[in-house]
């Protein structure tokens, strides 16, 4: 069970109720991090969708997209949204081996999508100003200082996402492969 209420497309009222048809006019249901975001803080779900939709604006493929996501979501020890991004993964192109390999921390054999799981690793497990050898060898990657942004900008949003699933240990309610279940996979849930 969660540990914050959370109300339903059907219970919900005021701006809760408009942000919630949005999403599911959209995605087709309300998930369930959505729904407890947007429970109790509808302004909030729509600026993670603003943040988002600027990330996408970034010039970062989807598919970079979701490799971050998942990359973050694993180090936070966020199962929703591994299960969440894997399936976003799936339909921005990933395969299941590759994604299996993002999540295991290992060489997907893609040099440029490595570079990137490097920097979002390097930005996410230190603290302190980011050595300039690490920019310089994810520029030197082919990324632009405007994706530089953009991966920073998809950081903020997927951790905000993290927390409050961790919070909230909130249910999954998305598939997760048995080949992509995290090392670090003890429960079902966030």
């Amino acid at each position: 069970m969660t540990r914050l209420t959370t109300a339903t497309l059907e219970t919900a009222t005021g701006a809760t109720a408009d942000v919630f048809a949005k999403v599911k006019k959209s995605v087709g249901k309300v998930p369930n991090a959505f729904a407890t975001i947007g429970t109790h803080s509808p302004d909030g779900l729509q600026a993670i969708f603003a943040i988002d939709a600027a990330v996408t604006r970034s010039e970062l493929s989807n598919a970079d997209i979701e490799t971050l996501k998942l990359v973050v979501s694993e180090i936070s020890g966020c199962d929703y949204c591994v299960a969440a991004h894997a399936l976003k993964g799936k339909f921005s192109g990933l395969s299941q081996d590759v994604m299996a390999l993002i999540l295991a921390g290992k060489p997907t054999g893609d040099a440029r999508r490595d570079a990137l799981i490097r920097f979002v690793q390097v930005l996410v497990e230190t603290r302190g100003t980011l050595p300039a050898a690490e920019l310089d060898a994810f520029r030197a990657a082919g990324y632009s200082e405007h994706q530089v942004i953009g991966v920073s900008l998809a950081i903020a949003s997927i951790t905000f996402g993290n927390l409050v699933n961790r919070i909230n240990d909130t249910v999954i309610d998305f598939p997760l492969p048995a080949q992509l279940v995290p090392a670090n996979n003890e429960s079902s849930r966030g």
